[in-house]
């Protein structure tokens, strides 16, 4: 008992009706001053931990997934969202919305590989993504095609630089209400809010192999949809 009171920083008041419940129901055994799980508690047990979770995971950031839309995230990756329980909220005023961008492009340019779709066009990324192809970063971007079309007609030299070089892949598809990059060490998504404008200042950010992880997955769900394109 003094054990568990110390694990979970409660009073023994407060934690034996609660050991006595999960004693009727068959969880847990008392063997004179020890308790142990049972058979059924340890079949209870494997399945409540992913529960706890991704409870824990949408209540840390509920603003985030509440506020904003969630169809173009597929319900296979979204049923995996406990795995994105580390990642934080970086945001900004409206007056310094690009300082996230800041940190998003600093993160990058530390990455050994890039994967990413861009729903939306920001002036300095082409220049940035061309100078990660002149530096041999492996780099795979999916533009939605008004994004597509305004890169191809504003920064055709600096796109044709990104095409020509052997580690990058250009690709296309119709829409996306969804903008990320996965790294091999960082993750970084933002999303449109309900009313369908973009959300500039919030961005979840986090790092570590299985958020990046679970950012490629969100890469290769989109890249099945979508045309590559080896020439403008």
């Amino acid at each position: 008992m003094s054990e568990i009171r110390e694990f979970f920083n409660v009073s023994s008041p407060e934690i034996s009706p609660r050991l006595k419940e999960m004693e009727a129901a068959n969880l847990i055994f008392k063997n004179e001053k020890e308790y142990y799980i049972t058979p059924i508690g340890r079949v209870a047990a494997k399945y409540l931990r992913p529960l706890v979770d991704t409870l824990e995971s949408i209540e840390k950031n509920e603003k985030f997934w509440k506020e904003h839309i969630l169809d173009d995230i597929p319900q296979h990756l979204l049923d995996r969202i406990s795995e994105l329980g580390e990642c934080t909220i970086h945001e900004e005023g409206i007056e310094n919305i690009y300082d996230s961008h800041k940190e998003f492009l600093d993160n990058i340019a530390r990455s050994k590989k890039v994967f990413g779709v861009s729903s939306i066009f920001i002036p300095i990324y082409p220049e940035f993504f061309a100078n990660l192809a002149k530096n041999n970063v492996p780099t795979s971007l999916i533009l939605t095609r008004n994004v597509f079309e305004k890169v191809r007609n504003e920064y055709t030299e600096i796109m044709q630089a990104y095409l020509d070089s052997d580690n990058t892949r250009l690709y296309l598809i119709e829409n996306s209400r969804v903008a990320f990059v996965a790294t091999d060490r960082f993750f970084s998504m933002s999303l449109f809010f309900k009313n369908g404008t973009y959300d500039p200042q919030r961005d979840l950010m986090g790092t570590g192999e299985t958020i990046t992880t679970w950012g490629k997955d969100l890469f290769e769900h989109y890249k099945k949809e979508a045309r590559e394109i080896t020439s403008l």
